[in-house]
């Protein structure tokens, strides 16, 4: 019986040690694709243990290593149930965000800490224990996918003229992404309007529909812009809208103010700046698709690129246009 046992014990080792072996990269390309893409290896260090940060969470400054950082990130900003290889591309991107924010100097928001906890500023990041409460009985399982990913990824990042990007993402879009100067003040060469494969059956809520009364409408544009002439019928308050080839508004004329799409979306909390406009005496009617800026890498899209069977190195080169995939510490 002893003999069977450490023959036992010996198989499990041996499999452990090949399942580490092959672990640290993307998923192969699939069969049959013409183009040559090279796996992705693990990193040559430890980099995502060994990498310290400052990170203001919950109102304090705590120290922790990306490797900690990064699955707080991920347990806010993607579903767990997504695929591996959508997680994986999820990671890379956050590692090359907060990167690419460090490598700037000091944050304006919070100078005495490297990254924080505000999604207008840097990234969502959520606890084990408040990721544990959301996913009941699954999340011993989804905490080990998550840090699976992280770990399968050490150390890369998303690379332009082989410095770290602004690696942007957003939940889903209407097909296409947009440029980054459609929603802010210039434009970048990686972040270019590209398709998506996501769709209504992929995506929760991916159309959705705000209603405002008059007034209601009135007041949240006049905090804002508090010259907008919003007098008379709504129907005469909403004109010259200017949208992209994605399908987002570029900008509009409210009330004789002319606004960007993403500033109108902010204003009004709708979910994207995709969205078409009805209005009549009382109401105005905001039809909305997708959910986010629609700059940079979509989750869903990404989430269905990987079912397509694409890798991550293949998802984040195929959202951020002219980029390789390479080690923060090469």
């Amino acid at each position: 019986m002893k003999h069977y046992i450490r023959i036992f014990l010996l198989l499990f080792v041996l499999l452990w040690a090949l399942a580490w072996t092959a672990a640290g990269q993307c998923a192969p390309t699939e069969q049959g694709e013409t183009e040559q893409t090279q796996p992705i290896a693990s990193g040559v260090s430890d980099y995502d243990g060994e990498k310290h940060l400052r990170v203001l969470h919950g109102g304090a400054v705590e120290q922790m290593t990306m490797e900690n950082y990064l699955l707080g990130v991920l347990r806010a900003e993607m579903p767990a149930s997504f695929e591996m290889e959508a997680l994986k591309a999820q990671a890379i991107a956050a590692r090359t965000y907060t990167l690419y924010k460090m490598a700037g100097g000091e944050i304006a928001n919070h100078p005495q800490a490297d990254a924080c906890d505000d999604i207008t500023c840097c990234k969502a990041y959520m606890s084990a224990e408040s990721a544990a409460q959301q996913w009941g009985s699954m999340a011993v399982y989804y905490e080990e996918k998550l840090l699976r990913a992280i770990r399968e990824t050490d150390g890369q990042i998303v690379l332009y003229d082989n410095a770290p990007i602004l690696a942007v993402f957003c939940s889903s879009v209407g097909g296409n992404t947009q440029n980054a100067g459609a929603v802010w003040m210039s434009d970048l060469p990686y972040l270019q309007s590209v398709s998506s494969p996501e769709s209504e059956q992929l995506v929760p809520n991916y159309y959705s529909t705000v209603r405002f009364r008059a007034e209601e409408f009135r007041s949240l544009i006049h905090a804002a812009y508090p010259a907008a002439d919003l007098s008379g019928s709504p129907e005469g308050w909403i004109r010259d809208i200017v949208r992209n080839d994605g399908g987002f508004v570029t900008s509009l004329r409210i009330g004789g103010v002319t606004l960007r799409g993403n500033e109108a979306r902010t204003i009004l909390s709708l979910r994207s700046p995709s969205f078409t406009v009805e209005a009549d005496a009382d109401t105005i009617t905001f039809h909305v698709t997708g959910y986010g800026h629609g700059v940079g890498m979509s989750q869903y899209g990404a989430n269905a690129l990987a079912k397509e069977g694409k890798n991550c190195e293949q998802i984040l080169t195929h959202y951020f246009t002219g980029t390789t995939v390479g080690f923060a510490d090469q």
